[in-house]
């Protein structure tokens, strides 16, 4: 025979989804304060990527339409979007103490941090290219035929965004000596 809950376990019930919830969406204006591109610019190391992407189509280009620093480096869905967030605490850790907090410091740690972001990229298949970019969307009849050829080709050979595009945002660091 089923039991009815009793009234204080229904309370406590309601009291932790209540809590859950508002954490969860408190959780997500976080997220969604710490994706503006405002913010990302509150550490002075990022200016120096911020100018770069400037001069970028990603920035500049006929639509109007500019990518903000969260549209690239931030998953949409809230699991991959918070392990992202735990990761890039790191770099906010880094600027607090100093690592990166120059223009000649950020120069010499670019290229490991550039790798992370390759990395992260071609593991999630260029999953934040892809909110914007897509296959099936292309215009193939604006595609020269190389670029085309390699279009078609990329998913076949396990290529992703990254691999071709990897300077469309930012300058392409040197590899260090």
């Amino acid at each position: 025979m089923l039991k009815c809950p009793s009234k204080k376990a229904t309370c406590i019930g309601l009291t932790i989804f209540f809590i859950g919830g508002v954490s969860f969406g408190g959780l997500n204006l976080f997220f969604d304060y710490t994706n503006r591109t405002d913010f990302c610019l509150s550490c002075h190391s990022m200016q120096t990527n911020y100018d770069e992407y400037k001069q970028t189509v990603h920035y500049k280009n006929k639509a109007g339409v500019a990518a903000s620093c969260a549209d690239c480096h931030v998953p949409k869905s809230f699991f991959p979007k918070f392990a992202s967030k735990i990761v890039a605490a790191k770099d906010v850790f880094y600027e607090m103490i100093g690592s990166i907090d120059t223009p000649e410091k950020l120069e010499a740690r670019r290229w490991q941090m550039a790798n992370h972001v390759w990395e992260r990229m071609r593991a999630t298949d260029s999953r934040e290219c892809r909110d914007c970019h897509d296959y099936a969307a292309m215009d193939e009849s604006k595609q020269d035929k190389l670029t085309l050829n390699k279009h078609q080709q990329a998913p076949m050979r396990g290529k992703t965004c990254i691999d071709c595009h990897s300077g469309i945002a930012h300058e392409e660091p040197l590899m260090p000596d």
